[in-house]
């Protein structure tokens, strides 16, 4: 590591902007690498501690490293132990080791289960800086057993009653804590309620629907035999789903996660992100020039089919993406699972043909308009044409319904994030059936005529 205490010139935060920590990480955000971890060297500890706590810090990873070895040692040691865990997995392998290596043997454990977890799971979130006390406690020994522990709690919500065997036998809030009688026994509090709890294994959205249904603030994670791991706090769980909600947004517009916020992601990485699904959707669309160059003899005795193509095909992709959204959002939030896509399919069905239904009326009143106005003139089989307009639009839309509804299902049954079904790639696939189902049903209508 780089010992920054020398005599280079750096520039320093100015002296009213270290009043709030979130004007702190901000100017340190804009500072280079280097000035940046010679700012946060020389902060007082709390208010570099407090800088690091903040999960809105994403140059942290980057900056910890620049820091002497003793001092980035001693402010991750103080740190709350999740926020450090993500720290410190993010962090270059070799410096993180080093750091890990050197922290309070305690500390090191601790740090070391949490980074045991996948980072979107119940324990990859949790923190272990929680308050527990004896099951038989009163609730005056519960408070004084706060008053001694709270500065190394990261949070008091709840505290965990632990029974004789270790394990957790109820929950009991602050609040209640603070309004009941002193001589009462702390369990008698739960009022016989079994304590909401999850494993360590779960997935962040179960986390944050159980938190959510039962309103909690806190949540436990235990063992399989009920002992307490840890807890996942509500803002804990808000920051994960805010990560989660960028991924998915991100993927959902054709771009592989960024890893780092926009600005701070490097002109590399971001070619990286966006040409590979680019290229993918180009060879794709290769695939609409191979369906039309199938009808070329049809596009070139009547061209005026062409001229609705674009709205064909835009009509399908936009009710396929409109379609996928909705599903992707509901699969997130657990509106829908896996064994629903019959349901979907028989939902989505009747609601892509009234959809198409609706765009072809429009579509026949504007070239009736148009014809009859003298703005364009489709020729003497104009009515065909506009019935083979209205009729593809509802083929189409019905087929984007369907298909952008169960790409995510399929997408979700083979493993993959549904997310992945992003609005580019579902249009592209309605792009190709498009084509084929409007020139099937001009084929249809037009034989004969114009075809």
């Amino acid at each position: 590591m780089n010992n920054l205490m020398g005599g280079a010139s750096v520039n320093r935060l100015p002296v009213e902007q270290e009043q709030h920590l979130a004007d702190v990480v901000e100017m340190l955000q804009s500072l280079s690498l280097t000035d940046a971890a010679s700012n946060l060297a020389t902060m007082p500890d709390d208010r570099a501690v407090g800088v690091l706590d903040r999960p809105e810090f994403t140059a942290a990873p980057e900056i910890v490293p620049l820091l002497p070895f003793a001092r980035a040692v001693q402010l991750v040691a103080q740190m709350a132990e999740d926020r450090a865990a993500d720290l410190l997995a993010a962090m270059p392998s070799s410096a993180s080791t080093r750091i890990l290596a050197a922290l309070p043997t305690e500390v090191r454990h601790s740090l070391t289960r949490l980074l045991a977890w996948p980072p979107d799971s119940a324990g990859g979130m949790m923190t272990t800086e929680y308050v527990a006390t004896s099951a038989g406690a009163s609730v005056a020994e519960v408070l004084e057993h706060i008053r001694t522990v709270q500065h190394s709690r990261e949070t008091i919500y709840s505290v965990l009653l632990i029974g004789e065997d270790d394990r957790l036998l109820a929950t009991v809030s602050l609040r209640r804590l603070i309004a009941a009688d002193p001589v009462l026994l702390a369990i008698n509090l739960a009022q016989g309620r079994e304590p909401v709890t999850v494993s360590p294994k779960a997935d962040r959205e179960v986390v944050a629907d159980l938190i959510r249904r039962h309103d909690l603030l806190a949540l436990p994670v235990i063992d399989e035999d009920g002992r307490p791991l840890g807890i996942v706090t509500v803002d804990d769980v808000l920051d994960a789903l805010v990560a989660e909600h960028t991924e998915d947004t991100q993927k959902f517009g054709g771009v592989e996660a960024l890893d780092r916020p926009y600005l701070d992601t490097s002109f590399g990485a971001m070619i990286r992100k966006r040409g590979g699904w680019l290229s993918v959707l180009f060879l794709s669309e290769m695939l609409t020039a191979s369906a039309m160059q199938h009808f070329e003899m049809e596009l070139q005795r009547a061209v005026v089919l062409t001229l609705f193509i674009p709205l064909i095909m835009s009509s399908g992709g936009n009710s396929g993406s409109q379609a996928t959204s909705l599903i992707i959002r509901a699969l997130a939030l657990g509106q829908l699972q896996l064994k629903d896509w019959w349901r979907v399919a028989l939902r989505e069905l009747p609601t892509g043909i009234v959809l198409g239904i609706i765009l072809g009326l429009v579509s026949v009143v504007r070239i009736a308009t148009w014809q009859k106005l003298g703005l364009y003139d489709y020729g003497l089989h104009w009515v065909l044409i506009a019935a083979t307009v209205a009729t593809g639009l509802i083929g189409i839309v019905t087929f984007g319904s369907l298909a952008g509804s169960m790409l995510p299902f399929l997408l979700q049954r083979l493993g993959f994030d549904p997310a992945s079904a992003s609005a580019p790639f579902v249009a592209t696939l309605v792009d190709v059936t498009g084509l084929v189902i409007y020139f099937s049903i001009a084929l249809a209508i037009l034989s004969g005529t114009l075809l």
